[in-house]
């Protein structure tokens, strides 16, 4: 990932209009939103971090992520599918991360329905990803909430027993790891 004299060579450069509004929002969005993104771990930390996002502002899981990481022990799928009853509890007092018991109930439960996916969670979620491109968005209002591929992921994640994984979260996590390219015509990650 580029370090600080990257970001300050980027100041001023033309961003989708989301990605100025804060610091975390610069970094975000110049090194990771739209950065094709593999591994079931990492991905499941997208998932999760999409789940817990819901009703509430990116920037406030952005703040939170360091938290987040600490309390579900770096998101590996096999250390949170272990968390019990004690956890669930150490979780609901943590003020650190969004304090939600169905948001911690389903990061749990989806670590849990995570390890049942033969294929790995890497490779179930990379089968939604478009395979043919489809044109830049000329600006934010042009950005779809849903995609046919997104329902599809949707629905697939919840037959195999995931939860708080709606078509509009999935399209996020596919914002999020590059599996589909939303960064507007004029901002400078656009890719030709």
């Amino acid at each position: 990932m580029p370090g600080v004299d990257e970001r300050t060579r980027c100041a001023g450069l033309v961003r989708c209009a989301w990605g100025d509004s804060a610091p975390e929002y610069v970094t975000y969005h110049d090194e990771e939103w739209g950065t094709p993104l593999h591994g079931d771990d990492a991905l499941f930390e997208r998932l999760c971090l999409e789940a817990f996002q819901s009703g509430l502002s990116w920037i406030t899981i952005l703040r939170k992520r360091p938290a987040f990481r600490a309390a579900f022990a770096g998101f590996s799928i096999d250390a949170v599918a272990e968390f019990g009853a004690d956890d669930e509890a150490r979780l609901l007092a943590d003020a650190g991360i969004v304090r939600n018991r169905a948001k911690i109930a389903a990061a749990i439960g989806n670590a849990r329905a995570a390890q049942r996916v033969p294929e790995g969670l890497s490779a179930l979620l990379w089968s939604f990803a478009p395979t043919t491109p489809r044109p830049r968005p000329a600006t934010l209002a042009d950005v779809p909430a849903t995609s046919p591929e997104s329902t599809a992921m949707a629905r697939e994640l919840k037959r195999r027993g995931f939860v708080f994984v709606g078509a509009t979260t999935a399209y996020a996590l596919m914002q999020a790891t590059g599996m589909v390219d939303d960064h507007v015509a004029t901002c400078f990650r656009a890719t030709p």
